[in-house]
């Protein structure tokens, strides 16, 4: 929703509410977290200022202005957020982490908190939107990419590795390619996850999560896992070369890994593991597949059709800068012209000749990226193309997610 329909939103709900009295500091949580996961909010941030605290809802990945508290209500909210999620109510002077007990939510919420100039900030993860993504075939990925990704999952050994940046769906769907193999395997696979943090529950998956202060960490758990006979792992992140080099050696050891891996594209994500240290022929052997991911927002139905104006006329000539000026009047979409996500993924077969020979040579990004195109990858740029032409993105779109980094035509056909 756009700023102001979406706090008018939140306030009549709020005025319905006080309409039978003052709301207290719980009834107000619980009112926040319903109204929240009834309009798809995967994230709030409850940020303390000077004399307010600004809570803002994120939205299809977009972050809104939903309301504002009093500072000492708002204290009060942050509390008791933290009561909820099981954290440290004295302790305000460093960040803290906890989930929210199912007793006051049905689906599953994380609550992180940060101390800053005027208070804590807080935030809440909330993971009810993934649940209706909860397959292979859900996630809505473009079909050479969920051919590819079906394909692996018949594998029983290799590293296939799941990237994005921060918010890109990667753990959404390393999670559904785990709950197709066990669907496939009808409990047949011993399927062992280790997680920092698990954020989510998989029914038929021995799911761990780290312990630093306790010397439990990713690559420390790895190798023991390994003695626990494991068929398919799910490794949370890959964040440092030990994690990363335990990973590796998971796969040429007889198992299958999915793990998820920060990134830009997948050709970056064969030079960000080379600069980790891993030998080339290590990744070269042991990786299976590189899937790179990115959500955009979807058009609505009244994006499209409102005047005739077709998506790809809103942008600047330069097509530097958004040239819309438009609001749409769609009560589902709240009058931003979007509704709901896609999802677009570029897979990389690492095993390609042209693209083995480059990385087992180091070779750069660029000489990388001609043999990924060589050997057919369906690049991000190219499946935004697609994206545009079947209307269900705009090109203005493509510029808040990929910051001008992707060049694209800016006419149908």
């Amino acid at each position: 929703m756009v700023p102001g329909v979406l706090q008018k939103s939140f306030a009549a709900a709020m005025g319905a509410r006080s309409s039978v009295g003052e709301v207290s500091v719980p009834e107000m949580v619980e009112l926040i977290l319903r109204q929240a996961a009834q309009q798809r909010v995967s994230d709030i941030h409850m940020t303390p200022e000077e004399t307010i605290l600004r809570m803002q809802w994120r939205i299809d990945g977009v972050l809104q202005t939903a309301a504002g508290f009093d500072r000492d209500f708002g204290s009060r909210l942050v509390a008791r957020l933290k009561v909820i999620a099981g954290l440290l109510t004295y302790r305000t002077d460093v960040p803290q982490e906890g989930r929210v007990a199912a007793e006051f939510s049905e689906s599953e919420v994380r609550v992180s908190t940060f101390p800053t100039l005027y208070g804590e900030k807080a935030a809440v993860r909330l993971f009810g939107g993934n649940f209706e993504r909860q397959t292979l075939e859900q996630l809505g990925l473009p079909a050479e990419s969920e051919r590819c990704l079906a394909e692996q999952l018949e594998a029983t050994s290799g590293v296939l590795l799941v990237t994005g940046p921060s918010s890109s769906g990667k753990t959404t769907t390393a999670y559904a390619l785990i709950r197709e193999i066990l669907r496939r395997s009808a409990g047949a696979r011993c399927v062992m996850t280790i997680e920092d943090p698990i954020e989510s529950a998989i029914a038929g998956a021995s799911q761990s999560q780290v312990r630093p202060v306790a010397g439990f960490d990713l690559a420390t758990g790895l190798k023991s896992m390994m003695r626990q006979d494991p068929d398919v792992i799910l490794v949370g992140e890959i964040r440092d070369p030990a994690t990363a080099e335990a990973t590796f050696q998971a796969a040429l050891t007889g198992h299958l890994v999915i793990a998820t891996f920060h990134a830009g594209s997948a050709v970056e994500a064969l030079t960000r593991l080379l600069e980790m240290g891993l030998e080339p022929y290590l990744v070269r052997s042991a990786l299976s597949m590189v899937v790179s991911q990115r959500l955009l927002r979807r058009s609505c139905e009244c994006r499209q059709s409102r005047d005739g104006i077709s998506p790809t006329k809103l942008v600047s000539a330069d097509k530097s800068a958004c040239a819309e000026d438009l609001s749409f009047g769609c009560s589902r979409c709240g009058g931003t012209g979007y509704l709901g996500r896609i999802a677009l993924a570029e897979c990389l077969d690492p095993g390609f000749p042209q693209v083995a020979r480059a990385l087992l040579s180091r070779s750069d990004s660029q000489t990388l990226s001609a043999a990924a195109a060589q050997s057919g990858m369906a690049g991000l740029k190219v499946l935004a193309e697609r994206a545009i032409q079947a209307g269900e993105t705009t090109p203005e779109e493509l510029l808040r997610v990929f910051g001008g980094r992707l060049s694209f035509s800016n006419s149908r056909t």
